[in-house]
Formats: structure tokens, C-alpha cells, sequence
């Protein structure tokens, strides 16, 4: 057994994007385009995956995911949009202003594909697609169908939110991969006209924004290293360091992390998948800069992302309102916003701030993603897709074959096909393994040539086999990273003696193997995979009382599919065993976990009421949701009082019961009588309770008391998201109290008092004094429209 040792100490980073296998004209000199750091990557292409668990994957993205793409894009007239911007076909423009982006993802996408699966049917198509993005382009460089055929007065005029540059960002990662992947420059001249424009309409003494939504930065990085174009570089840093500089410009806030200069930012904030893109493209600068103090700021962010505002699945982004942050440990379950796009940000970021460590850290927060935030955002069939990715379900909740706003898919299809560029790094004569798959790849290490090959039914087995091969006896280092997850407890045998003397340490969170390799020595590592708990952080309010079930990478969650169709309403008591079981889903067989759990049937305050014990099983977390939309829940109630009783939304307040017809998010309701008085109607940054998604129904929401209380006044402030959402006052509502007989009866009120609906202050009536055990309000929604209460006081008046 060996203790895990991690160091957080971040150095400079490598991040290499040139093509090995382009045409001549579009690969300088390497060294010239090399960005300095402890670790090369190993580019995807020289990875040969041959695992049971991604292998599959990589091929349904290839066949399905990637041709619903096109064929989305096509129905929904993306692809029409380019050829009647440049006048090959008759039409308007159709659809969102930022659709753009999305073909340029697909291509992207099709071009990894192609890189290892040669397909001219594809190409062919691609080529076509290519020559009407070129029409397109306006004579200066410009492009954009949505400015150029909808609103071309207001080019370049809305910066924030207008996503010119962002999509620009993907024409040019679209075009590098197309270009590394075929040799053809047709999209890459594009695109390097459109970035010369760019660089002609922004920098020092022209243009001062960055971009609104970040991509353009870490795009112009590729560019950089694909043509050697050093204006490339020089305005990706422009953008860097104009983030959050006020000087000759109007801030675009938080949102968009624009507050304050990226060096002195050490918390993210805004939307989260704008922070991934911006920490990837300062990740590359402070890389190839050396910068201090841009990875001091990276250091302190990573740091608060983990340990404040991360979910157990890797997902961030806890607000659906802003698609993104709000405060630390604000992380409900049924609400979770955890967009798919944010999760393979984390992937892109943390691949970066591993290369630039060789930190075992940043690998496993890559690993989470992969099995965990990122792989529940597509459906086990390729083809249906979640946007948003939360922890808990009361069923309803299905992926869906596309979106209006369709960054997820697309993004989707370009990320799984690179997965073997995670695999592997080196740096001079050490061999690096960072995630653990079935694959074989060759690496030039500064003392000779190895062939490596890992065999392993991760993450369903606990053991990994490594086969190395050096071309002639060879001394260097091997490293494997030891998860966080299993706390340090592994078994190595090295060429088939068990922990050898001297040969073995720990650094940096990898096992270090430092010996002279020969041909056909191998390397078994085996960690420990037995099913456990994870506990919450305390200070998580959503997760008082519960309790995580995960077993290697993967974090699993309760299905009602497989538990009697209820999910939420189990207690899984601290102190029973976990156990393991086969399942399968489709095709792929599945590692299930169960226990024997107890149902709760009934609860207020104190009172519990549990049925006899029956099994609980559960599947691993992105897996749900594939076989039905029942409920879900991830953290399980290890307290009776933090089960759910079917058919409620009930919740305890002190000595207060509260209880709704209808609650989202559930754990929101105790947000009522929480004392945080809103800014406004349209806070969205304070907890509340809204009836949502019933739209023009009739609703309540009701107090139960411990002991009854003596009560005539009652004031409601309301939530309304006009212009955000659908959430509006209510069309009428009214008080009832609960008499001894259990009846609700309407309160009387006073003369000159009545229920009002006005927005940005508290709504007070007055009625007759009375003693009840009980209160409630009755809500008639707008029609087409929910509602929902941000604070509600009641009391005697003083």
C-alpha cells in the first residue's frame, strides 16, 4: 500500500496544436511554435484506443452523434445560412445569432473523426459545406450570416452579447483541425482572413472589448501554432489582459468575468462555461508567457472552483439564470444547472493545468468529467442529448434530440473523438499515464523510443495492465496516476514482483517507476474499487442528512426504474453495507451497487414513520435517465428527515413545517422563511420558491406549526422574472388558516386590507386575529405563466 501525496504547486504549461500530418506549407519549424512546460501532450491521433468502455463511444459519435449533428444543422437551417449569405441559394436567415458556431463545431468534430477514420463520403460533404462558408465571407474578412444578412449596421456594435468573435473562435479551431486533418488550407485561408480583419478592428488604439463570451482567445492560440503568425499570439494576449480592464471601455460585469483584470481575479464567477473558455486561453498565455501572475490567479481560481462551487459529478454551475455561478456552497440537486458545455470546459481547462504540473490533481478532476459531468450530457443510443445536468429528478426529465441554442451537442461531438489526447504525457525521459484506457501508443522520450499498452475493463475493473516495450533496454520513469478517490490504497507488482525496493515512490500523485525497462515487462496496478460513501460538505444546506454513494471514477445515483419506480423517498442508513451486482444497459454491461434501504411512508417534525427494508440499487450517474424519465436521486437520504415522502414537497424550517402543491427547487421551499430579504421581484440571487413549470394553474403553499400561534398579519413578496423567464405575480391569491376540525377557512380581513400582486415590495394583509396550527396561501397563476415567492413573513401585529 502506498499514501497519496498531492502538490498544488502550478508551473508553466505546454499545449501543442500543431499538425503532425499536414501539408508542408502549414507546419513551420516546431520549435518555433513549441509553447515551453514540464509536459508534452501526446496528440490523439497517435493513441490507438482499444478499450471496451470509450471505444464503443468514439464509434456511435462517429456514426450517429455526428450525422445527427449535420443533419440538425441542415433541418434547422444552419448550413442554408452560409450558402445564402454568399448567394448561392434564395432565403432568409434562420434561427439564432450565434448558429454559426455550431457547423463550425461539427466540422471540427468530423475532423478528428477523419483523422483516424478515413471516410471520403464525409470529406466530400465537408468540402461542400467548406466552399459555402468561404462565399459567405465579405470582401474584408467578415463573417458572420446572422450581421451580415439580419443586422449588418450593428457589426461589431454589441461585443457582450452579440457573439461575433465568439464564433469566430470556432471558425478557427474548426479550420486548424480541418487543415491538420486533410491537408487542405480552404477553411484555414478563411479563417486567417477573418483573423487578420480582427486584428485590424481590435488592439491598442482601436478596438478595446474583449470578447463577450470567451473562445476567440484560446482559437487565436491554435492559429499562433499553425501558421506561426505572431500578430496571432500578440491579440490573444490583448484579450487576456483587457479582461477587466476599464480603461477606454464599459466593463461587461461579472457575467462575463469583466469585473476586475484577470491577475487580480481569484474566484470565478458569471457564466460558467465563459470562465472555462477564458481560464483555457490564460492557461495557454501564462504557458507560453511564463506569467506569474496570471497562473497566481488560476492557482487561487481553481482552488475556489473545487472546494466551493464544484458538484461530486464535476458539473459547475449552479443557476440556471445565468447559466453559471452564484456563492460558494450554493449547490441544490433538482435545479442544478451543470451545463454539458461547462463540463467539458473543466476537461479543457484542467488538461491544461495538468501539462502544465504534471499534477495528479488536475487528471483527476479530467477523469470526473469524463465518466461523471460530461458523459450524462448524450444518451447511451449518441443520438439525444441533455443541455443541463442535474443531481435530482421527480421525473419528466429526458434528453432531447436537439436545441434551439444547440452549443451542447456540438460541443459533444467535437470533445469524444479527442478523448486519447487525456491519455498520455511526457516530459524528457518520463512516460506519463493520466487516465486509465485500453490503448497502445509509441512515445520519444529523451532516452529512446517505448511502446506502452494498457489492458483494463476500467471503470468497471479494478486493475490495470501495463505492457512496455522499449526498443532496446532502456532506463526512464514511469508514471501512473494513483486517484484521488482511492485515498492511497493500491497494489503494484512491477515485471511480476510485488512492490520492489527502491523502484517506487510517490510524487505529485503519480506512482513514479524509475528502473531500466526491457521488452515485454509489464506493470499491474490494482486500486482499490470497493463501493463507498462520500460524504457532503457541511456547509452545503442542499445536502444536509445525505449521503453519495461512488465507486471508482464513477458516482452513481437511485433510479426509480430500477426501485419500484420511486427514487427519492428511500433512507440508506449509515451504517449498512454496500455490495456490488451486474446490470446492463443496451449492450454494455453495467457494475449496479446496491444495499438494503427503508422507504419512508410518512414524516412531519419529528415523526417518522419507515416500512420494512427492501433492496435499493443504483446505476452509475450518467447512465440515467437512458430507459425511462422517472425520478432520480444522487444524494440519498442517510437521515429520515431528509427523505421525501411521494406525492410532497414538504420541508422543515425551525418549528415550521412547510409544504407546497408544488415546488422547484424542491429544497427551495425552505427559502421562504429563510429572513434574506430580496434587492427586487427579479433577484435571482437569493434562494426562493417558485410553482414551476405549472403554468395557469391553481396552487399553495402552507406553514404547519409545532406548537399554533396566535396570527393576523401575513405578508408575501413575489417573484417575477419578466424579461428573464416565466414567472410572474400571481393573477389573484388568498389566506386560509386550518381550524380544530382540520377545515381551511378563509381569514377575514380588515377593513382597507387586500392581496395585492405589485412587484418590489412586500404584499401585507391584515385579517381578524385567530389561533391556528396551520396557515396557507391559495395562488391562481396567469394563464401561460408560473410564479413564485421570494420571502413571506406572518405574525401578530406589534
Amino acid at each position: 500500500m502506498r499514501n497519496l501525496l498531492v502538490v498544488l504547486a502550478v508551473l508553466t504549461c505546454a499545449w501543442s496544436c500543431v499538425a503532425p500530418h499536414a501539408s508542408e506549407d502549414l507546419r513551420p519549424a516546431r520549435a518555433a511554435l513549441e509553447a515551453s512546460g514540464p509536459l508534452s501532450a501526446v496528440p490523439f491521433e497517435q493513441v490507438e484506443i482499444r478499450d471496451e468502455f470509450w471505444r464503443p463511444r468514439i464509434e456511435r459519435n462517429r456514426e450517429v452523434t455526428l450525422d445527427v449533428c449535420l443533419q440538425k444543422c441542415s433541418e434547422t437551417g444552419r448550413l442554408a445560412n452560409f450558402a445564402r449569405c454568399g448567394a448561392l441559394e434564395d432565403g432568409p436567415h434562420e434561427g439564432l445569432l450565434f448558429n454559426d458556431s455550431d457547423v463550425y463545431k461539427v466540422i471540427e468534430g468530423a475532423a478528428y473523426t477523419l483523422v483516424t477514420t478515413r471516410d471520403p463520403a464525409l470529406e466530400a460533404r465537408l468540402d461542400g459545406l467548406i466552399d459555402a462558408i468561404a462565399a459567405a465571407q465579405q470582401p474584408d474578412g467578415y463573417l458572420n450570416t446572422y450581421y451580415t444578412m439580419v443586422e449588418p449596421a450593428k457589426r461589431w456594435q454589441n461585443i457582450a452579447h452579440g457573439h461575433e468573435l465568439y464564433c469566430a473562435g470556432h471558425l478557427i479551431e474548426a479550420a486548424v483541425a480541418y487543415a491538420h486533418a486533410t491537408g487542405k488550407r480552404k477553411l484555414l485561408d478563411v479563417a486567417v482572413r477573418f483573423a487578420d480583419h480582427i486584428d485590424a478592428t481590435f488592439g491598442p488604439g482601436k478596438k478595446l472589448d474583449p470578447p463577450g463570451h470567451p473562445e476567440l482567445e484560446l482559437a487565436l492560440v491554435k492559429l499562433w501554432r499553425a501558421t506561426g503568425e505572431a500578430r496571432y499570439l500578440a491579440l490573444a494576449q490583448f484579450f487576456v489582459d483587457q479582461r477587466g480592464n476599464p480603461t477606454g471601455r464599459e466593463r461587461f460585469g461579472e457575467y462575463a468575468q469583466d469585473h476586475k483584470p484577470i491577475r487580480e481575479q481569484r474566484e470565478i464567477v458569471g457564466h460558467a462555461v465563459r470562465a472555462m473558455y477564458l481560464y483555457c486561453a490564460v492557461a495557454d498565455i501564462a504557458g507560453i508567457t511564463g506569467d506569474e501572475a496570471l497562473w497566481s490567479a488560476l492557482r487561487a481560481i481553481w482552488h475556489d472552483v473545487i472546494g466551493t462551487k464544484m458538484y461530486v459529478t464535476g458539473g459547475i454551475g449552479s443557476s440556471a439564470s445565468n447559466e453559471g455561478i452564484t456563492r460558494p456552497f450554493d449547490l441544490p440537486n433538482d435545479s442544478a444547472y451543470c451545463e454539458t458545455c461547462a463540463a467539458i470546459g473543466m476537461a479543457l481547462w484542467n488538461q491544461r493545468m495538468f501539462l502544465a504540473t504534471g499534477e495528479a490533481a488536475y487528471a483527476d478532476v479530467v477523469e470526473r468529467e469524463l465518466y461523471n459531468g460530461f458523459l450524462s450530457g448524450v444518451s447511451q443510443s449518441g443520438e439525444r442529448f441533455f443541455y443541463s445536468n442535474p443531481l435530482g429528478s421527480r421525473g419528466g426529465r429526458a434528453r432531447v434530440p436537439w436545441f434551439d441554442c444547440s452549443c451542447c451537442p456540438t460541443n459533444v461531438v467535437r470533445f469524444l473523438p479527442a478523448i486519447g489526447e487525456r491519455i498520455y504525457a511526457q516530459r524528457g525521459d518520463q512516460a506519463f499515464i493520466a487516465q486509465y484506457v485500453g490503448s497502445a501508443v509509441t512515445l520519444e522520450l529523451d532516452s529512446g523510443s517505448v511502446r506502452l499498452a494498457q489492458e483494463t475493463r476500467y471503470p468497471w475493473a479494478d486493475e490495470v495492465l501495463v505492457h512496455v516495450d522499449p526498443q532496446r533496454a532502456l532506463e526512464f520513469e514511469l508514471r501512473l496516476r494513483i486517484p484521488e478517490w482511492c485515498a492511497g490504497r493500491f497494489d503494484v507488482a512491477v515485471a511480476g514482483v510485488v512492490d520492489q525496493p527502491g523502484t517506487t515512490r510517490i510524487v505529485d500523485g503519480f506512482l513514479a517507476i524509475r528502473r531500466t525497462w526491457r521488452a515485454g515487462d509489464t506493470l499491474l496496478v490494482k486500486l482499490d474499487m470497493a463501493p463507498r460513501r462520500v460524504a457532503p460538505d457541511p456547509r452545503v444546506a442542499a445536502n444536509e442528512g445525505r449521503v453519495a454513494v461512488a465507486r471508482g471514477p464513477l458516482v452513481y445515483c437511485a433510479e426509480g426504474y430500477d426501485n419500484g419506480g420511486r427514487a427519492r423517498n428511500f433512507v440508506l442508513p449509515a451504517d449498512e453495507p454496500l455490495h456490488l451486482a451486474a446490470g446492463d444497459e443496451g449492450s454494455e454491461a453495467l457494475v449496479h451497487v446496491v444495499a438494503r434501504a427503508q422507504r419512508i411512508s410518512s414524516r412531519k417534525f419529528e415523526r417518522v414513520e419507515l416500512a420494512e427494508d427492501e433492496p435499493l440499487d443504483l446505476v452509475p450517474y450518467f447512465t440515467w435517465a437512458n430507459r425511462d424519465a422517472g425520478e432520480m436521486q444522487l444524494w440519498l437520504a442517510e437521515d429520515a428527515r431528509a427523505a421525501e415522502v411521494h406525492g410532497t414537497f414538504a420541508q422543515q424550517s425551525g418549528d415550521v413545517w412547510l409544504s407546497a402543491s408544488q415546488a422547484f427547487p424542491p429544497e427551495g421551499l425552505g427559502a421562504v422563511l429563510d429572513g434574506v430579504l430580496p434587492r427586487s421581484s427579479g433577484d435571482h440571487e437569493i434562494p426562493r420558491h417558485t410553482f414551476w413549470d405549472h403554468r395557469g394553474t391553481h396552487e399553495w403553499l402552507q406553514c404547519e406549526f409545532r406548537v399554533p400561534r396566535e396570527l393576523d398579519t401575513l405578508s408575501v413578496y413575489w417573484f417575477d422574472d419578466t424579461g428573464r423567464g416565466a414567472c410572474r405575480v400571481p393573477k389573484s391569491w388568498r389566506v386560509q388558516w386550518r381550524d380544530e376540525h382540520g377545515e381551511w377557512i378563509d381569514v377575514r380581513l380588515r377593513p382597507g386590507s387586500s392581496y395585492g400582486v405589485e412587484c418590489d415590495r412586500a404584499q401585507q394583509v391584515e385579517f381578524e386575529a385567530l389561533r391556528t396550527d396551520a396557515l396557507r396561501i391559495e395562488v391562481e397563476l396567469r394563464e401561460g405563466f408560473s410564479a413564485g415567492v421570494l420571502e413571506w413573513t406572518l405574525g401578530p401585529r406589534p
